[in-house]
């Protein structure tokens, strides 16, 4: 994920739920989309920190050896200004963004 196109609000704004829910016709159906790809963020967002913080791990258990490391610190602060996962998926539903399929639905058609 490319964290500097991210275009979604740190802000949580009020927003029309029957105006988002309109894709579906199902409130419900969009919450269970957008509570779903926004877990897939987070997780993916997780990984991505993990595996850059993994670079300064110390695998040592020497007290003595313990120090602010600048560069850890900046990319903490880089991740903890970027906006929530759940923030994200509403951005991506609302410009249309999130691919979905309801295999329910798709049976009730044959």
């Amino acid at each position: 994920m490319d964290y500097k196109k991210i275009t979604a609000s740190t802000n949580t704004e009020t927003r029309n739920i029957w105006e988002l829910s309109k894709p579906t016709g199902n409130v419900y159906e969009m919450v269970v989309i957008i509570s779903k790809r926004a877990n897939q963020i987070a997780a993916e967002m997780k990984h991505d920190l993990d595996s850059k913080l993994e670079e300064f791990a110390s695998y040592s258990d020497n007290l003595e050896e313990v120090f602010e490391n600048h560069e850890q610190i900046e990319i903490s602060r880089f991740y903890e200004k970027l906006p929530k996962p759940t923030l994200i998926a509403i951005d991506e539903w609302e410009k249309g963004e999130i691919y979905y399929r309801n295999p329910a639905k798709e049976k009730e058609l044959f």
